[in-house]
């Protein structure tokens, strides 16, 4: 019998929490996968252990000074690995003929063109950045249609409702009797404090999530609740449902990742405890199951399971999501771009915590939309998007 060859992986954020838990689940199955590239943005440390651990032929950083000094600490090594810097080397290990899989992870805006160019090669592309789809769903979806890709979303919310949809949905959800597509979040760490305490919240207490480990700026979104903003702009280009498909539901324990409920009245969960490494291994092992090394769940220890509906009036970046998808064209651009632009200030204790969602609001009321037709359009805009940013945080 032959032996199947590895599947080879090109890791896009390697550094972040996404990438090192794919590294994780890889290395469970060496004679499954290997690594074939690690990028990451300027954290050599983190990066140079990553490829002493991972042997992958390129590791890639985005800033060019941080390249320079990984590849002399790779050279000093004796590691055979090659060290590559800037966007045009992320966009080459993304579609590089011997990558056959790509975990796009990497946060924010700067992962559309790598994301893009791994689609338009036609790779198995596992999903982490939501940002890409805010920015340029049309575009996305209409290469992967072109390409052959696949396209497997690792967001935990996503990946639940990819489980639970039939594996045809692509042809519709209301022919295939589905009704609701039931997005489940947490609530973050400010579900319960009275509002007016919120005015003087810090960094750090937004970046403790109450359930999961994830990176600052993703850690701030979800106590804003942009990220679930997000969540229901992606759900919508990923499963070709409308806004109005799409419901957001509290569920403070985050076992429940999300569900679909049909026109008979069934409701499909997707269960499990709060660990990346399952959507992961789905992604990786899809249509097959893999182990992933999580805890199993013990619904008994839990006891209880809380559901709540969503307080707009505490988290009006929810609304500002739906306004901006429903406006269509580059809107959604500049929701991500102002949004991104607000939580490096709030990080940087420029702006308070209120003030998030107050300049993104400030923006989108500024900003004309035009059609997300092209690349060199949906980059323009998103430029466009932050200079007016900038200006409102400083008027902050």
């Amino acid at each position: 019998m032959q032996k199947c060859q590895p599947k080879t992986i090109t890791i896009l954020g390697s550094t972040g929490s996404v990438g090192a838990n794919t590294i994780d689940v890889v290395k469970r199955h060496p004679r499954r996968f290997r690594i074939f590239a690690l990028t990451a943005n300027n954290n050599v440390a983190c990066l140079e252990q990553q490829v002493k651990d991972c042997h992958p032929r390129y590791a890639v950083l985005r800033d060019h000074k941080a390249a320079e000094v990984l590849r002399k600490k790779i050279a000093a090594s004796g590691l055979k690995t090659e060290v590559l810097a800037g966007e045009e080397a992320l966009a080459y290990v993304s579609a590089h003929d011997e990558a056959d899989y790509v975990m796009a992870a990497i946060v924010g805006a700067a992962g559309l063109l790598p994301t893009l160019a791994a689609v338009r090669a036609g790779k198995r592309v596992l999903l982490a950045n939501k940002e890409v789809l805010v920015m340029s769903g049309a575009l996305l979806m209409d290469a992967v249609i072109e390409s052959g890709a696949q396209l497997l979303p690792i967001d935990s919310e996503h990946n639940a409702i990819f489980q639970c949809l039939p594996i045809d949905y692509g042809t519709g959800l209301e022919k295939k009797g589905v009704r609701k597509i039931l997005l489940t979040a947490s609530g973050g760490p400010f579900r319960d404090i009275p509002l007016k305490e919120m005015k003087s919240v810090t960094p750090e207490q937004a970046c403790a999530h109450p359930n999961w480990d994830m990176g600052r700026k993703i850690s701030v979104d979800s106590a804003t609740m942009m990220n679930k903003g997000l969540e229901l702009i992606e759900a919508c280009w990923l499963f070709k449902a409308s806004k109005e498909c799409v419901e957001i539901v509290i569920h403070r324990q985050s076992i429940i990742h999300s569900m679909v409920e049909y026109n008979d009245g069934s409701v499909l969960a997707q269960m499990g405890n709060p660990d990346m490494r399952t959507p992961i291994a789905y992604g990786l092992g899809w249509p097959d199951r893999i182990d992933s090394d999580v805890t199993p769940l013990d619904l008994t220890a839990i006891g209880r399971l809380d559901f709540e509906p969503l307080d707009l009036v505490r988290f009006p970046c929810v609304r500002l999501a739906q306004e901006a998808i429903a406006s269509g064209g580059t809107m959604t651009v500049a929701l991500n771009a102002a949004n991104e632009e607000a939580v490096a200030a709030f990080l940087q204790r420029k702006i308070g915590y209120m003030s998030i969602a107050r300049v993104v609001d400030n923006v989108l009321q500024q900003y004309q939309g035009v059609a997300a037709d092209s690349v060199e359009a949906i980059l323009h805009e998103d430029q466009r998007a932050r200079t007016l940013a900038r200006q409102a945080i400083v008027s902050c």
